[in-house]
């Protein structure tokens, strides 16, 4: 049995906070939270905080980002008395990719897009995850077909670290009632039919009825929904 298999075994009655608490406590400052900002990320990071403020969470500024994500990010820093860290994209790269494909090319093909994804988050995150062992994600399996599959404890081939899903079997309902009943900030897109926020001209609002994922890159098939963060 491998340390992947070993860890789901032995964390497979545990609680959220208890999943949380233990790698906090074995890992230490070599586990983070890579948070957007998102209803889940947002738990994610009060639960965190509320057992160590000195734990790293970090996000990702894109540059094209919606004001209510700065938004949030300010309330957060304000709530628990933290600055978030916050890794942004290589300046030579996004120009070059203005000068190669506009300020809207990835709307042209899966290439572009996924090009552009590269540069503004996959390069920024590599970064951020350099010196971890473990990060903590708020994917849950209920949010799409590409993450059905997925495990408490998962081994990520492509940044070479353990990645935890504390929230993988947690429901919409679920996320919600504790945002509302810790006062958990929040991004008030969700407000507007925003269950997925990204960057602002990547995410629109989803209409009743639609996958709660279907509001991110809506031009593509739902098989092609991810910008390589979460690639199985």
């Amino acid at each position: 049995m491998n340390i992947i298999d070993e860890l789901n075994e032995q964390l497979k009655n545990s609680s959220t906070q208890e999943v949380i608490e233990f790698f906090l406590n074995q890992y230490r400052s070599k586990v983070a939270l890579a948070s957007s900002l998102g209803a889940e990320d947002q738990v994610l990071t009060d639960i965190i905080f509320k057992i160590d403020k000195s734990s790293k969470v970090f996000t990702l500024d894109t540059g094209r980002l919606n004001p209510e994500t700065y938004d949030v990010m300010d309330a957060t820093n304000l709530k628990y008395g933290v600055k978030l860290d916050v890794y942004f994209p290589n300046l030579d790269k996004v120009e070059q990719l203005y000068q190669t494909q506009g300020i809207n090319g990835h709307f042209e093909s899966i290439d572009n897009r996924k090009k552009c994804c590269n540069i503004r988050k996959i390069e920024p995150l590599k970064r951020a995850l350099k010196n971890l062992d473990v990060w903590f994600t708020g994917l849950r399996s209920s949010q799409s077909i590409t993450r059905e599959d997925m495990k408490l404890v998962e081994w990520d081939e492509a940044f070479k670290l353990i990645k935890v899903n504390p929230l993988i079997n947690w429901s919409e309902k679920d996320v919600w009632d504790y945002i509302k009943a810790n006062s958990v900030p929040y991004n008030k897109l969700h407000d507007k039919g925003y269950p997925s926020i990204g960057c602002a001209p990547c995410t629109r609002a989803v209409k009743d009825g639609e996958d709660i994922r279907a509001g991110r890159w809506w031009w593509e098939n739902p098989e092609h929904k991810e910008c390589g963060l979460h690639k199985k």
